[in-house]
């Protein structure tokens, strides 16, 4: 039988607390609470306080709990977080997609981008077996912009609508013949929604 734990709820509400006053002290002290919830607005509160540390991160990304695992993941992305001292490759990996998602997005957001970061979305944007990954993972190669990505991201306008209207919008960030021609192809996609991104990105081509 499991024990219901009474106070979590009010310790959660301490943390965020803590975070909109910048009480980095009292965040951290619910850091390492045994409730996940708590852990998880707890990170999100140091890093709003501007206090999250680069061992912080490392702990959350590695939490056994995949909700904190994903805000590790938001806040890991955040202009004030400290980039030393962790990475994303190995949540790239992760067994929940859930994670990966939200990891992906990170990954994208994240300037200038970690080593490996493009072959990893690639291989998550025309691999992986969930199609909210895929997605993700192809509108960081968007974000990022390598030309290294662009590969996958043609594979990706291939893929089921959902991520084929993530490709398309991911193709504004390259240019060249193939992309071109990805583009005019998408233009006559049976998704409406993907038939009109590819109209507003070649009319801005000058097509």
């Amino acid at each position: 039988m499991s024990v219901v734990d009474d106070d979590a709820p009010g310790r959660r509400r301490a943390a965020a607390i803590a975070g909109h006053h910048g009480d980095a002290t009292a965040a951290r002290a619910l850091v390492a609470d045994d409730d996940p919830g708590v852990r998880a607005t707890a990170l999100a509160a140091l890093a709003r306080a501007g206090a999250l540390t680069g061992e912080e991160v490392t702990a959350g990304l590695a939490d056994p709990d995949p909700s904190v695992r994903r805000r590790a993941c938001e806040v890991a992305a955040g202009p004030g977080t400290p980039r030393a001292g962790w990475t994303l490759t190995d949540v790239l990996g992760d067994d929940d997609p859930t994670v990966v998602e939200v990891a992906a997005w990170a990954a994208g957001e994240i300037d200038p981008p970690e080593p490996r970061t493009v072959a990893t979305l690639a291989a998550l944007a025309t691999g992986h077996e969930d199609g909210l990954v895929r997605e993700a993972a192809t509108a960081a190669l968007g974000a990022v912009g390598d030309p290294a990505g662009l590969a996958a991201v043609l594979v990706a306008c291939t893929d089921k609508a959902t991520v084929r209207r993530r490709a398309v919008l991911a193709l504004a960030a390259f240019d060249g013949a193939e992309v071109e021609a990805a583009l005019r192809g998408a233009a006559t996609d049976r998704d409406r929604q993907v038939r009109q991104a590819a109209e507003d990105l070649l009319a801005g081509w000058g097509a």
